[in-house]
């Protein structure tokens, strides 16, 4: 007969005891919601949020974060940030939600992939990849964040990209696409450009030839996985907005396929800043002793590149925080073009 473990039962419990935990709290948030409607809504342009909306913002990211956890991509901590970001995505628009979701999944497999070979060059790899809060975040953050501006300014639904008609929900909801296109993008450029091909990568700044695993560097074929980073979230944004937007809406408005190209654009440009910013602000360093690169000056560290002034999750941060300024420009013209 086999024996459960003890944490195994407390991890079961713990997990029925939220989910029991969610129908309430997401009635109660209704309930509020819909009390403040009564007695504000003729005054302002707020909308009622359904109850079926409230379950699904506290239920799909719960249990999207308990699995993250029990294969390892999520530690305690990034688990309870996973599930703070998730339902103020969730609830803002589900086309965030799977932008953000497709990012998460590609990128926990491209971190797991050739992991031994990236734990011989980096001495900070985590083995299976494993974020906890500070990175999700970094990563997370800065959508999350236009989330949260998306909500106060459009109200919990999904839109239609439409500079013309509605610019601000427009320039918000291209932001966190942006934002998550960079991080993506970055995230497939570092995991998978570090450990496909033999060619060494170039220094952004100088373009010489420096070791695998520096801050800065980059690749052809970290550039292409960029890209295409950048237009696997895109595919998620549009996959998501066909689905739970009107057909005949859709059909009536502009074309909504320019997020895939400014997915693509916003991985790559976000790559290429993370690199400047890597190449000048992040420390490189090869220890001959561990004869790998690290991140911090030391006796047996050869310098390569840039100085310890940012980290690599600030780097993270930033990056993401001026692809977001960016790429609602881009689109603004993209659609221009299109329309």
């Amino acid at each position: 007969m086999m024996m459960v473990q003890p944490s195994e039962n407390i991890k079961g419990i713990f997990l029925a005891a939220l989910l029991t935990m969610i129908m309430p709290l997401s009635l109660g948030c209704w309930v509020l919601n819909t009390a403040f409607d009564t007695y504000y809504g003729p005054a302002s342009d707020w909308k009622p949020i359904s109850p079926i909306r409230w379950l699904m913002s506290a239920l799909v990211p719960l249990l999207f974060v308990v699995r993250a956890m029990q294969r390892g991509s999520l530690s305690k901590s990034g688990v309870i940030a996973g599930l703070l970001v998730g339902i103020v995505m969730m609830i803002s628009s589900f086309c965030f939600f799977v932008s953000m979701a497709v990012f998460f999944l590609v990128g926990s497999r491209a971190t797991v992939f050739r992991s031994a070979r990236k734990r011989r060059m980096d001495d900070a790899f985590k083995e299976g990849g494993q974020r906890d809060w500070v990175q999700v975040i970094c990563n997370g953050g800065v959508a999350t964040e236009l989330a949260i501006l998306y909500i106060i300014d459009h109200g919990c639904s999904e839109t239609i990209i439409d500079f013309a008609h509605d610019y601000n929900a427009s320039w918000l909801s291209v932001g966190v696409l942006g934002a998550l296109a960079c991080c993506c993008g970055d995230t497939l450029a570092s995991e998978l450009g570090t450990v496909i091909g033999n060619s060494h990568p170039r220094l952004i700044t100088t373009l010489e030839c420096v070791p695998t695993g520096t801050n800065g560097a980059v690749s052809v074929v970290g550039l292409l996985a960029s890209a295409l980073g950048g237009f696997i979230v895109a595919v998620g944004y549009y996959a998501a907005e066909l689905l739970m937007l009107p057909r005949d809406l859709v059909a009536a408005s502009c074309p909504q396929w320019p997020l895939l190209i400014v997915g693509t654009i916003a991985g790559l440009l976000g790559s290429v800043i993370d690199s400047l910013l890597g190449a000048t602000c992040q420390f490189s360093g090869y220890c001959t002793v561990r004869q790998c690169m690290v991140e911090r000056p030391g006796d047996s560290v050869h310098h390569v590149s840039g100085c310890p002034l940012l980290d690599n999750h600030s780097v993270n941060l930033l990056s993401s925080l001026l692809t977001a300024l960016v790429t609602p420009v881009i689109a603004f013209h993209v659609w221009s073009f299109f329309a």
